[in-house]
């Protein structure tokens, strides 16, 4: 069924667009699939490649366990089916940057079958999105175009690296949605600790197959967008291709089945060459390789190694800390956030510590652009600048400054506090004497508040805290303010 928020208008009336996205994840593994070559991201070209990842005559192949074992884990945290027996086959084309001419990867007996990932959409809307499969393969090398005016390069280095296919049921219907899949399937694999998701390296790649039709209508004719590299760029190519692809269909045109690039520089996609079909690949089983037989408790042994998934944590966030749906959503989002929320939050008001992560510590990391595992601010050092509002030391106003200024030198609170003499004023009498002086100085305002001008104690309180310094003790200032005014 079609949400009427995710369909676009054309002229012809409402269109809607059919998603399906295939990411390409690098496995975390030290050693190739096939091989012993490192798999170090960043190393000199072509210095880290055996006589295996360079297709030399007679080398064979040797299965990586440790990459198997990251492909089942991997399954198990889509919640998806291991397949016992899998079958690695030889899919052949002809590319500089493939040295053998094929690639082995699997094709008909996939490691890992069905599986279902959950996005939380706006309004509390959960959106089941279908994992077809999950299989292993070797990368490519990497043709490198701009290092001469006329040769183009080959470096082998991720040659061989492993990757995990997968592949999602066209279930997508939006950007926002695509956006989300991808956002939660990276959370997934780091969660898990099986690709460190990042898309900036070519770690995760992802290919966007997206066709449009008319609500109701069969499924149209797809196009694939190749290894599109960050997010963002896969919402604009989404949003770009379908309207072409809409344009095109109310001239009275056809979709061409075809692989197409996005270029960010001019926000459009543009033909890469006619999409190729399976039997275009000539799959057969790899014969240097026998199946893949996987040893059911060994699988049982991986699935109890398992953490506390996104899905997971976050209901234990809202039942545990109280936290509301959208904070446990993002202070779970992420296995860093999570345990830095939950290190803060140990013996303390778990619903004042979302409140100091997610507004203040997030939005000074977000101004200098730091993740928080960078962050000068340590979970233990925001713990104590927490304790010093919960003991009346500072105030909730005075304890952003002293945030601004731990996130700055990377001083502790407690010291901050010292040096800028900002210790809350709780002593009555100064409190009195502050009061007094600004009533003596305002005894017109004072009047008018004792006639009934209730919404001047709001003037009263701001005054007093300005002559203190902002450090009087918010409810004892209210307390005696209200007390005097009274008269």
């Amino acid at each position: 069924m079609s949400d009427e928020k995710n369909l676009i208008e054309g002229r012809t009336g409402m269109w809607e667009v059919i998603l399906g996205l295939e990411v390409h994840a690098q496995v975390i593994s030290e050693a190739k699939l096939f091989s012993g070559a490192s798999t170090k991201f960043g190393a000199d070209p072509n210095t880290q490649v055996s006589l295996v990842d360079a297709a030399f005559p007679g080398m064979l192949p040797v299965i990586n366990k440790y990459c198997v074992e990251q492909a089942v884990r991997t399954g198990l945290g889509l919640k998806a089916e291991i397949n016992l027996k899998s079958v690695f086959d030889r899919k052949n084309y002809f590319y500089a940057d493939l040295p053998a001419g094929y690639q082995i990867s699997q094709y008909s007996q996939p490691i890992v079958g069905k599986g279902t990932i959950v996005l939380d959409m706006a309004g509390g809307v959960k959106r089941h999105i279908g994992i077809t499969r999950l299989h292993l393969e070797q990368d490519a090398g990497k043709s490198l175009h701009d290092q001469h005016p006329t040769k183009s390069y080959i470096d082998l280095n991720r040659s061989g690296v492993a990757l995990m296919e997968i592949v999602s049921e066209p279930d997508l219907r939006s950007s926002e949605e695509a956006a989300a899949y991808l956002k939660k399937l990276r959370s997934i694999l780091r969660y898990l600790g099986t690709c460190d998701g990042n898309m900036e390296e070519g770690s995760m790649r992802c290919d966007v197959n997206v066709s449009v039709r008319k609500v109701g209508d069969p499924l149209g004719t797809r196009c694939e967008i190749k290894n599109v590299n960050s997010i963002r760029y896969v919402q604009q190519a989404i949003e770009h291709e379908a309207r072409r692809q809409i344009e095109i269909l109310e001239e009275g045109g056809s979709i061409r089945q075809e692989t197409r690039l996005y270029d960010p520089s001019k926000g459009e996609t543009r033909s890469m060459r006619s999409k190729e079909q399976a039997h275009d690949y000539r799959y057969f089983p790899d014969p240097d390789l026998l199946p893949l037989v996987l040893d059911p408790n060994w699988v049982s042994e991986i699935k109890a190694t398992l953490p506390e998934l996104p899905d997971e944590k976050r209901a234990r966030f809202i039942s545990q800390y109280g936290l509301s749906d959208y904070d446990a959503g993002v202070l779970s989002g992420e296995k860093e956030i999570a345990e830095y929320y939950e290190t803060v939050a140990k013996g303390r008001d778990p619903k004042l510590v979302a409140n100091w992560v997610s507004s203040e510590l997030f939005g000074q990391l977000n101004k200098v652009g730091k993740w928080i595992t960078d962050s000068p601010v340590s979970a233990d050092a925001l713990g104590g600048l927490i304790d010093l509002i919960a003991d009346n030391t500072i105030s909730g106003r005075i304890a952003k400054d002293v945030f601004a200024a731990m996130f700055e030198t990377g001083k502790p609170a407690k010291q901050i506090v010292e040096e800028k003499g900002l210790r809350q004023v709780t002593d009555t009498g100064a409190i009195d004497a502050a009061i007094d002086e600004i009533m003596a100085k305002n005894a017109d305002k004072v009047a008018e508040y004792r006639g009934g001008k209730d919404k001047l104690l709001g003037f009263f309180v701001g005054q007093v805290m300005k002559a203190t310094g902002g450090k009087a003790n918010p409810a004892l200032l209210n307390e005696r303010l209200k007390a005097k005014l009274a008269g």
